[in-house]
């Protein structure tokens, strides 16, 4: 049976009966190898081991759906995934066999039934990203991949001073690439906009209703350039108000970036949702 492109719905009629149940899945993962969460052809990607391990367990080619697109390179700790199966194994049963089937950089962390109503994206709430910077004159190999090396000293009161001005509900069409295309709305609400620093490690947090592509990596390229002294509070303000792509610049890479979580209210009981 060949499987479908998934554009809204998460699983065709042919691929689970009306009586199939809906799981959800906590999954983290290192996204070093990985072309982001989406698939993608003939490139790895944490959908295709995903659905690649329920098939090797259930049999079913199924398609699952994540709250959060994370892109090539991206880190998660709380991924939230969702998939239909006509399959009666338990919530523990899926936990355990999964991750015998997953590749070492990719595990899930709980597993639930739900409601068939249910809808991971849609109904999502909030989602939780981290961007880790190492702030040292010399690297660290254990951190090499997880953190973003800057060994200049980092003003990170005045990072978190500039990035106050994030909160609440604006047009952040200036922290997208200009050759990024978005067709829904820029408008997106941030609940919490903070960087704090301890020891080498600084880092930024941010929860918002929802990103456009690349503005997280995009916001913190900028707030870099605060806390090098390159650009004043005041600059980080105009760059928002002018709500024109492009101008929130450079791109910070993709290791330094985490998600963290995305929170459910009323469906599920989780550590991480």
């Amino acid at each position: 049976m060949l499987a479908t492109t998934m554009v809204d719905a998460e699983i065709t009629p042919e691929f689970a009966s009306a009586a199939a149940t809906k799981i959800v899945l906590i999954v983290e993962y290192d996204g070093t190898r990985y072309y982001g969460f989406q698939l993608q052809a003939s490139l790895p990607t944490i959908q295709l081991e995903l659905e690649k391990a329920i098939e090797k367990l259930t049999g079913e080619r199924l398609r699952v759906m994540a709250a959060s697109r994370t892109d090539t390179g991206v880190h998660a700790k709380g991924q939230v995934v969702s998939f239909r199966t006509d399959s009666g194994y338990s919530p523990e049963t899926f936990v355990r066999a999964l991750n015998y089937y997953l590749p070492r950089d990719i595990v899930v962390k709980a597993a639930h039934r739900v409601d068939n109503s249910f809808n991971v994206r849609r109904q999502a709430v909030s989602r939780e990203y981290n961007y880790y910077i190492l702030n040292s004159p010399t690297r660290s190999p254990l951190r090499e991949g997880f953190y973003y090396l800057v060994p200049a000293p980092l003003d990170s009161a005045a990072m978190n001073q500039a990035c106050q001005a994030l909160i609440g509900e604006h047009d952040f069409s200036s922290f997208i690439s200009s050759n990024d295309v978005e067709s829904r709305t820029r408008l997106r609400r941030v609940y919490r906009a903070e960087v704090r620093k301890d020891g080498e490690e600084v880092v930024f947090n941010m929860v918002a209703s929802s990103f456009l592509t690349h503005q997280v990596r995009n916001t913190v390229g900028t707030l870099i350039r605060v806390g090098l002294g390159k650009m004043s509070s005041d600059g980080f303000c105009d760059i928002l108000e002018a709500e024109k792509p492009g101008l929130a610049w450079p791109t910070a890479p993709a290791r330094g970036l985490c998600l963290m979580q995305v929170n459910h209210q009323n469906y599920f009981e989780s550590g991480t949702c």
